[in-house]
């Protein structure tokens, strides 16, 4: 599969999400054509009124731990059946950074960049579904259960949220590779549902989850 055929997924998540960094707004969707991620998007667990966390003084100005986040540790679902070609599960879970904080944790990514997809990525699955691969990223440390080799449906639970690689607050990045290994791989566009969510919408994906 190459760039232009979308590949059809559920909503890996269940309950309410924020949507980042969506392709439907611009693409490359996170400003950049590094590691095969042009149509990449982002979701972000949030509340009734759309926050993330409480907001507090530590908020602007200072880190924040990654358990204050309402969807630190809610449950990441494979967005379509397929066999799981490879798995992250130790990288830490690191503080988040909101704010006047955000800035200089951005300075820091290109010394992530440097350390490759693995750093960028941090805990993540990924599924070889019907042609492109998907890889779910930013899970959260010892949460994924699921093996390589091990084959998923739809809906099935394989990770918690978290706040692994180059995150800012707990989500779950989603992008669809054509290939292993990434850094030689093609983008795959992406569907949910038969649509692509927009920048700031709030989905409200029925289920038991967060």
């Amino acid at each position: 599969m190459s760039d232009g055929i979308a590949v059809q997924l559920r909503y890996p998540f269940t309950g309410r999400w924020l949507v980042q960094n969506s392709p439907a707004n611009r693409v490359p969707s996170h400003g950049t054509t590094l590691f095969a991620s042009s149509y990449a998007i982002d979701f972000v667990p949030v509340d009734e009124r759309g926050h993330s966390a409480p907001m507090t003084a530590r908020t602007l100005f200072g880190r924040e731990s990654a358990d204050s986040f309402f969807g630190f540790g809610a449950p990441v679902l494979a967005p379509c059946a397929g066999n799981i070609v490879l798995v992250e599960n130790t990288l830490p879970d690191h503080d988040a950074h909101r704010g006047v904080a955000s800035i200089g944790y951005a300075l820091t990514q290109r010394q992530r960049v440097a350390g490759g997809w693995q750093q960028l990525a941090g805990n993540h699955v990924m599924i070889q579904g019907d042609g492109p691969i998907i890889a779910l990223c930013h899970l959260q440390r010892n949460s994924i259960t699921v093996e390589p080799g091990e084959e998923v449906a739809p809906g099935q639970m394989v990770a918690r949220c978290g706040n692994s690689g180059n995150s800012t607050e707990p989500h779950v990045h989603v992008q669809a590779i054509d290939r292993l290994p990434v850094h030689v791989a093609k983008a795959v566009p992406l569907l949910f549902d038969g649509q692509l969510p927009h920048n700031g919408q709030i989905l409200q994906v029925p289920g038991t989850g967060a």
